[in-house]
C-alpha cells in the first residue's frame, strides 16, 4: 500500500507535515514498514479542503492533522485486513 500526501504550499500550511508525521508514527507503532510506504506529492489538484491524500491509485481524500488517526484505522487497517 502506497499513502501519498500533498507537500504543496496550501497542504503545507494546512499541516501536511503534520499528517505525514502522524502517520509515520502509526505505520512503525502497528508495525507496517513492510506493508505501508509513505510518498508525498507537489498538488494533488484539491488545494481548497484540508490536506490531501491518496492511496495507491484511489480518490484524493482530504484530512485534517487532528483526524490521522480515524483516518489510519479505517483507510490503511481496514484495508489490509
Amino acid at each position: 500500500m502506497v499513502i501519498t500526501v500533498c507537500v504543496g504550499s496550501s497542504c503545507h500550511l494546512k499541516g501536511s507535515y503534520d499528517v505525514i508525521n502522524e502517520l509515520k508514527k502509526f505505520i512503525k507503532d502497528y508495525n507496517l514498514e513492510d506493508k505501508v510506504e509513505l510518498k508525498a506529492d507537489f498538488c494533488m489538484g484539491n488545494c481548497l479542503r484540508a490536506v490531501s491524500v491518496k492511496i495507491d491509485d484511489g480518490k484524493c481524500l482530504s484530512i485534517k492533522p487532528n483526524s490521522v488517526e480515524k483516518f489510519f484505522k479505517e483507510y490503511v487497517l481496514g484495508n489490509l485486513q
